[in-house]
């Protein structure tokens, strides 16, 4: 796996990751943000992409990339491919344990360029 290239223009520490229609919509890949291991997911059809911890603390694997994404109570979830526990793509909340939670990142969209930010402090993580 190499690190993602910054993305001319971008603003400070946006890192391009790849084409929003190389992501088969309901999946996820693995892309490294400046040290980390992240999960980029497109749900559906359209440009709704989250970006969390590609780490699944349960299992203790690099493997939520590949979980399955769906929703549960209008809730946009990955789930792990291993043991199956749902986290919220938003939040990184855990679904299925109130006291685990991932990072998640921000994530936006350029050109049809999708980038994450490498950010010193992920969302989700306490300082």
């Amino acid at each position: 796996m190499s690190e993602s290239p910054r993305s001319e223009g971008a603003g400070q520490g946006w890192v391009e990751v790849c084409g929003v229609e190389d992501i088969i919509p309901n999946t996820g890949v693995c892309a490294l943000v400046g040290k980390r291991q992240v999960a980029v997911v497109r749900v559906g059809e359209g440009e709704e992409i989250y970006a969390i911890s590609n780490f699944d603390p349960f299992s203790k694997a690099f493997v939520l990339s590949r979980g399955i994404v769906g929703d549960k109570g209008g809730v946009p979830k990955i789930a792990s491919p291993i043991y199956k526990q749902s986290f919220d793509l938003r939040t990184g909340q855990c679904l299925d344990d109130p006291t685990v939670r991932v990072p998640v990142y921000p994530t936006r969209i350029r050109g049809g360029r999708v980038e994450v930010l490498d950010a010193a402090q992920p969302r989700g993580v306490a300082s």
